[in-house]
């Protein structure tokens, strides 16, 4: 397994694992497939750039491929770039379970304290996806509150937990 940011080159490898993750779990991201599917190579690659302020971290298989991915995007605002916002944790069915998604925050959070002033990383997480609010705790993020009906998909609403972590 070899953990990196991804880089423009990335692009096509990374839009076919967040295509997967929003037809695997359309519940659990704020976008959907219908949405992305129709992104060209060229918007995909940049917003896949790494920036001062951003960047996506992949998680590499043995053969090449991706098996799992987590976006961090500083806020750019002067008077909340102390903040920082992790998006789009997602690991390839067949990998979870095997501490996948614990490496890829364990370096999202190694990676985003070499920014200079940034104190805190938050994230959202559907309120039933225990699994993801364990692991987000036993890495120190805190809960700081819910937002009821956070999304709608197919009729049905769903909660998002907010959580921090100080750093």
């Amino acid at each position: 397994m070899n953990i990196r940011i991804l880089k423009e080159s990335d692009a096509k490898l990374y839009q076919e694992i967040r295509l997967s993750a929003l037809k695997v779990n359309p519940e659990a991201f704020g976008s959907t497939y219908e949405r992305e599917v129709d992104f060209s190579l060229e918007t995909v690659k940049e917003r896949i750039k790494p920036t001062k302020n951003q960047f996506i971290l992949g998680s590499f298989n043995d053969s090449g491929s991706l098996a799992g991915i987590v976006t961090f995007k500083r806020e750019d605002n002067l008077k909340a770039n102390h903040k920082g916002n992790v998006f789009g944790l997602y690991v390839i069915p067949e990998r979870r379970g095997q501490g996948l998604g614990r490496s890829l925050m364990v370096e999202l959070i190694r990676q985003a304290q070499n920014y200079n002033g940034l104190e805190q990383i938050r994230l959202t997480v559907v309120s039933n996806n225990d699994s993801a609010k364990k692991l987000y705790k036993s890495l120190g993020f805190k809960v700081y509150g819910i937002e009821r009906n956070a999304l709608k998909f197919n009729g049905k609403y769903f909660d998002e937990v907010l959580m921090v972590l100080e750093i």
